[in-house]
Formats: structure tokens, sequence, C-alpha cells
């Protein structure tokens, strides 16, 4: 028996492929193709490495989008400080030319020696050292008076207590060398080196270096007070 023009079966596919003809298989053959080349195309996407442009920019890009250390690590700042300054602490405990290399050693010597009315010692080495370095031979001449007048004269404002300063006549004056102030810097260092140093490491300025000029004065009020005076004439 026939089957009917509405029912589906083998027949109506075979039918349907004969009314379509050549055309339509080159068709479908044109749609598997480029179907398959699209295939193609994102395995070899997927397979292709990446270019070193490119992944360096990512790299900067996952980098930027990170907080700095300092951000991060903020509660390690306060430890790295605290063990460099243990460090330069230890370094001018083992002698006063490395305390005197350091400009914050500099500055705890000067504030112990200020607490014991000495400050002038220190102050003229120091004046020596920048003296010693000078070229010019007016400028050797202003500093030469001037540490004269300053800390060696009869009438000077910071006398320090040295022999020979009297051998220190104008002539010598108007004629400086690097090396004129040398061997009464070297009597001044000898005596901070065997005196003022050796307190000073047993003092708080250089075993609790953190404690504040209030703590002090607490303390030692009466000892603080006079320094204050004396720091008072020094600057003036």
């Amino acid at each position: 028996m026939p089957t009917g023009a509405g029912e589906p079966g083998e027949g109506s596919a075979a039918e349907r492929r004969r009314r379509a003809g050549p055309g339509g298989a080159a068709s479908r053959g044109l749609h598997l193709l480029f179907t398959l080349f699209g295939l193609c195309r994102r395995a070899a996407r997927l397979l292709r490495p990446r270019a070193p442009a490119a992944m360096f920019t990512r790299a900067v890009n996952r980098l930027s989008r990170k907080r700095p250390p300092s951000d991060i690590h903020d509660s390690d700042a306060s430890p790295s400080s605290s063990h460099q300054g243990l460090m330069s602490t230890a370094k001018w405990a083992t002698s006063l030319e490395n305390l005197l290399e350091d400009p914050e050693g500099v500055t705890r010597f000067r504030e112990f020696l200020k607490k014991e009315f000495s400050e002038e010692n220190v102050l003229f080495w120091l004046a020596c050292e920048d003296f010693k370095k000078m070229e010019d031979k007016k400028q050797m001449q202003v500093k030469a008076r001037e540490i004269y007048m300053t800390f060696l004269s009869n009438k000077a404002t910071s006398q320090v207590n040295v022999e020979g300063q009297s051998r220190l006549t104008e002539k010598i004056l108007e004629e400086p060398h690097p090396l004129m102030f040398q061997k009464l810097q070297e009597q001044i260092f000898n005596l901070m080196k065997y005196d003022s140093y050796s307190r000073f490491l047993k003092s708080d300025l250089f075993l609790r270096p953190g404690r504040t000029e209030e703590e002090e004065e607490e303390d030692f009020p009466d000892t603080q007070t006079a320094a204050k005076r004396a720091s008072r004439i020094y600057n003036t």
C-alpha cells in the first residue's frame, strides 16, 4: 500500500535528496568545510604561545594591583629602624673615632657633654676637622681666627683646656696651614676619649636613647635645669 503524502518515511528523505539535486549536496559540503575551518582557527589560537610583550604587560598589571610593601608591612618598618639604630649604637661603643664619624653619634655625644658643661671640647674638635679640609687661604685665615677667638684666646667664649694655645700668635693666624691646630686637637681628643667618652657609654643617652627630655628631668631635675641654663649660654 503506498505511503501517504503527509506521512514521513524513508521514501520522503530519499525523495527530498533527489529533488534537491547536486546543488544541495554542494551546499552541505561547503557548510561542513567552513565549520571545520572555524574549529581549526580556534584550536590554533589556543595552542599558539603567548607573545613576550603580552606576558610582560599582564605581569605589570598584576603587580600594579598589589599594594606596595610599605602599605602591607608597616609594622616591619619599626623593627628595621630599631635594628639599624642598634647597629649604629654598637659601633659607637667600639671607639670614639667611630662615634665621631656618625652624625647621630656626634649629636648624642654633644647632648651628653652639655650636661657635663664641656660641650666646647667636641665643638673645638669638629671645628678643627672642618679647618683641615679647607684649601682657600682667605677662608683659612677667617676660620683660624674664629677658632682662636672662640676656643683658645684668653677672652674665648668657650675656652678649652689645652696646653700651647699661648704660642699661637697673630702672625701665625695670618699664615695658617691645615695642621696648625693638630696638636691641640689631639689633646682634646684624648681628653674626651679617656674621660667623657667612657662616662658617655654608661649614660642613658647611650644605653636608653629613646628617653625623652621630660623623663630625664624627672630623674635629675636640678641637673637638667642647670644644663638648660648652660645650653642657653653656649647658644648666645
